[in-house]
C-alpha cells in the first residue's frame, strides 16, 4: 500500500573521465579535464545530501571507481546507494553479447575494488540498451535497472525478447525479473546544460537553470496533482550539476518538492523493492 504521495529520486550518473575518454575519444588534456571536474561535484553534492539528509543513487563506472576510489567510498561511506554504469561508458548497443558480458563483470570488479559494492541496479551509458542487456541484467542477478521511457512516474516490468517487424505489428516480449524504473531526456542535467562540440555533432547546452528548474518544477507538479505515488527520477552528474549556480538551483528544487505534503525522498533501490512487493512477477 502507498504510504506516501509521491516519490523524488536524484540519481547521479559518475562518468568523470569515462565519458570523454570512452565515447568522445578525446586526447586533449582539456576535453578530459571536464570529466576531473566531477570529482569536485561529487564533493558538492555529498555535502548537500548530507544537509539535507537526502538518501541518493550514483550510477558509476568502473573506470571511475578505478581512477577516483576515494569519491566512490566516500559515496559509500555517506550511506549512498551505488550502480553499476559500464566500464569506459561503452554503449551496449555497438556491442556483441558477450562484449556486454565482458564489461558487466569488468564493471562489477571495479566497484568491488573501490568500495566492496555489488550492485542491485544499472543504467546504460547513453541509456542505450542492446537486446541482450536485460536478459543479462538478470542473469547477473541485478534487481532494477533505470534506462528506459516506457513511462514517465511509474516503475514497470522490463520486457526481454521484443521482435521488431517492419512490415507488421512490433512483438512484444516477456516480462523479465528486472524492475524498469524509466527516465527522461528532459530530466537529465546533461543536454541542457553541457556544451560538446564534436566534429559534426554540437550540443549547445549551457541553458539558464531558470529553464531547467521551470522544466523540473512543472514535471512535479503534473506527477504531484496527476499521478498517486508518482517517481520522479532525476539524472544529474557530478561533473554538469556540480557547478556553483546549478548547485543553488537543486537546492531550490530540493526545497521545492520538500514543501509539499507526502513527498519523499528514496533511492532507486528502494523503489524497486517496493514495486516488486506490490507487484509480484507473473
Amino acid at each position: 500500500m502507498v504510504t506516501h504521495r509521491a516519490t523524488v529520486c536524484l540519481t547521479f550518473d559518475f562518468d568523470a573521465i569515462s565519458l570523454w575518454i570512452g565515447p568522445y575519444q578525446a586526447t586533449s588534456p582539456s576535453m578530459i579535464s571536464r570529466g576531473e571536474f566531477g570529482v569536485v561535484g561529487v564533493e558538492r553534492i555529498l555535502r548537500l545530501l548530507a544537509r539535507r539528509n537526502i538518501p541518493a543513487t550514483f550510477f558509476v563506472t568502473g573506470h571511475t571507481a578505478d581512477t577516483y576510489p576515494d569519491s566512490v567510498r566516500a559515496i559509500a561511506a555517506a550511506g549512498h546507494e551505488i550502480g553499476h554504469h559500464g566500464y569506459l561508458h561503452e554503449n551496449p548497443v555497438a556491442l556483441t553479447r558477450e562484449e556486454e558480458r565482458a564489461v558487466l563483470e569488468r564493471g562489477l570488479a571495479a566497484l568491488d575494488r573501490a568500495a566492496g559494492v555489488l550492485p542491485r541496479g544499472y543504467r546504460s551509458p547513453a541509456w542505450d540498451n542492446s537486446p541482450h542487456t536485460i536478459a543479462l541484467l538478470e542473469e547477473f542477478g541485478f534487481h532494477y535497472e533505470s534506462s528506459l521511457m516506457g513511462h514517465d512516474f511509474l516503475p514497470y516490468w522490463a520486457r526481454v525478447g521484443d521482435v521488431i517487424h517492419r512490415d507488421r505489428a512490433y512483438e512484444f516480449g516477456r516480462p523479465s525479473r528486472i524492475v524498469e524504473i524509466p527516465v527522461s531526456w528532459i530530466l537529465d542535467d546533461f543536454p541542457h546544460f553541457e556544451y560538446v562540440r564534436l566534429g559534426n555533432r554540437l550540443s549547445p547546452g549551457l541553458s539558464a537553470p531558470s529553464k531547467v528548474e521551470e522544466i523540473w518544477r512543472g514535471e512535479f507538479d503534473f506527477m504531484y496533482r496527476e499521478v498517486e505515488g508518482g517517481v520522479l527520477t532525476l539524472t544529474m552528474h557530478p561533473q554538469v550539476i556540480g557547478r556553483g549556480h546549478r548547485m543553488l538551483m537543486l537546492e531550490r528544487l530540493i526545497d521545492y518538492f520538500a514543501g509539499h505534503d507526502g513527498v519523499r525522498f528514496a533511492t532507486l533501490a528502494q523503489v524497486a523493492d517496493e514495486f516488486r512487493a506490490a507487484h509480484p512477477p507473473a
